[in-house]
């Protein structure tokens, strides 16, 4: 079963950028209630993904170089990856439902 990957700027190039699967980005922060509320939904994602999508989670203090690339300004910000390029970004606290919507073009 697959889980959410941890990344920062040292190897989010590897984790995301290069990946040859669409990638669900979290932008986060640990000080961040609703950040925290989204967790277990990811979790959850990342197993009905696996083999077709990532779940990857960036904490924005240890990543502000990758958060600084997509115009991340606040937390939670959900940013879907494909082919090394931004291909959507949500924010706040959307459903799951939500998220599916949005990743299945790029699945």
């Amino acid at each position: 079963m697959a889980e959410v990957i941890k990344a920062t700027d040292a190897d989010f190039d590897d984790m995301v950028v290069n990946s040859d699967l669409p990638v669900l980005v979290d932008f986060f922060g640990t000080w961040c209630g609703p950040c925290l509320k989204m967790k277990p939904m990811l979790e959850d994602l990342a197993a009905e993904l696996d083999g077709r999508a990532k779940v990857v989670e960036v904490e924005v203090s240890e990543a502000p170089e990758a958060a600084g690339r997509f115009d991340v300004l606040g937390v939670p910000t959900f940013v879907i990856v494909a082919g090394g390029e931004a291909k959507e970004t949500l924010s706040g606290t959307p459903s799951k439902a939500d998220f599916l919507k949005a990743m299945e073009p790029h699945i």
